[in-house]
């Protein structure tokens, strides 16, 4: 396999040899690339040979977190590069056995704010529901591995109607994330009941989809699935790319469908050591996510969740990522940089410093800011109380 290009590449073109013999028609189908989904070792003969690490990962680590790749995620990833930014963030390593005291296996304390099974209930007036155990790939960074890939937190029918039935009991919550695992592994038919069930609680203003569909199985964006969200929209789709290599032609299908079908599509990048800790990266990963409808919501601290600190950066990186894309792309094109805090604190939007200097000046207070190119401008406050 070659090395991935950016924006045009044709997953189905560039498959691995294991799947040669597929037909166009197969590889376009969501039910026959989950089923064909790489899980083993001996899943890759025919695709690209395993580093030693990636062996040891999966020989010591793949119970702990189960493997499970896409052969359209697969095909992304470079063959040649086992520091490849696509295989990295789906297939296991040796740093994930290594453990911290500070790692939390609910770093968001999702559990503890539960009123009922399966519904957190943390900030007032938003909720988050959890519909499913299930994804089509499980990222190595996922900040629920105590829960994601295990069938013992599947949610029942029981469980789901409890928790719509939270929402519908409490008129404080007034936005609703579906999200899982990744909702959309859910049948059309049931997501139109989940959907549905949800707008017709009249105090909800937002319904809010949390999905990885389109960089992992952009397949599933079927104009069935299109019609759904549309029938119950708009739908806030929130989706995860986290590298310009996962924008394929495929994924740009699944964004346009979206959009089409009436969703306001965001993105909430991970920032992640090695992958994408470098604002020209970052910079053209939300150039070509404009591109196509989706706007850049979120840079994400990563959590402080069990198994991936090896994934995590300094604060200093992410604040010097977002100095850079100040000024240097619209302000569309610029998202929040948060720390989700441990333990159910919520989000904290970390920004750059610009002020240089403040002074008082009779009833005013001269403030100095900085911009983007380094060039300093004095700024009048006025004092409210004159």
């Amino acid at each position: 396999m070659s090395a991935p290009g950016s924006f045009t590449d044709d997953t189905y073109v560039r498959r691995p040899g294991r799947f040669a013999s597929v037909r166009r028609e197969q590889w376009d189908s969501w039910h026959w690339q989950h089923q064909n989904r790489l899980r083993r070792p001996a899943d890759f003969d025919g695709v690209f040979d395993l580093s030693d690490d990636e062996r040891r990962g999966f020989a010591q680590g793949a119970e702990r977190f189960h493997v499970a790749i896409t052969p359209h995620y697969a095909a992304l990833m470079d063959g040649d590069d086992p520091h490849c930014p696509i295989r990295r963030q789906a297939l296991p390593a040796g740093a994930e056995l290594r453990e911290y005291p500070f790692e939390l296996a609910d770093p968001l304390g999702e559990e503890r704010y539960m009123p009922v099974p399966g519904l957190t209930h943390r900030y007032p007036d938003r909720a988050l529901l959890y519909v499913t155990h299930h994804c089509p790939v499980y990222c190595r960074h996922c900040t629920r591995k105590r829960k994601v890939s295990n069938p013992e937190t599947a949610a029942s029918k029981t469980q789901l109607e409890a928790g719509i039935r939270y929402i519908a009991d409490t008129p404080a919550i007034r936005d609703v994330i579906v999200s899982g695992g990744d909702p959309l592994t859910l049948s059309d038919e049931r997501l139109d009941h989940i959907l549905g069930s949800l707008r017709q609680i009249p105090h909800l203003d937002v319904i809010r989809v949390g999905t990885r569909n389109p960089v992992t199985l952009p397949q599933r964006i079927t104009d069935g699935l299109a019609d759904v969200l549309r029938r119950h929209g708009p739908i806030y789709v929130n989706t995860h790319f986290n590298h310009p290599a996962e924008l394929c032609r495929q994924s740009i299908r699944a964004l346009q469908r979206l959009v089409d079908a009436r969703c306001v599509v965001g993105n909430q990048m991970v920032l992640l050591r090695g992958i994408n800790d470098d604002a020209s990266t970052v910079m053209t990963l939300n150039r070509g996510l404009l591109r196509h409808g989706c706007r850049p919501y979120y840079i994400l601290q990563c959590d402080m969740a069990r198994g991936i600190t090896h994934f995590r950066t300094p604060l200093s990186t992410g604040l010097a990522i977002m100095d850079h894309l100040r000024g240097r792309i619209g302000g569309i094109g610029v998202p929040d940089f948060v720390v989700d805090l441990p333990g159910g604190g919520g989000k904290i939007e970390l920004l750059p410093d610009y002020i240089v200097d403040r002074r008082r000046q009779g009833p005013t207070e001269i403030i100095r800011f900085r911009n983007f190119r380094g060039e300093e401008f004095d700024f009048v406050d006025v004092d409210r109380s004159n």
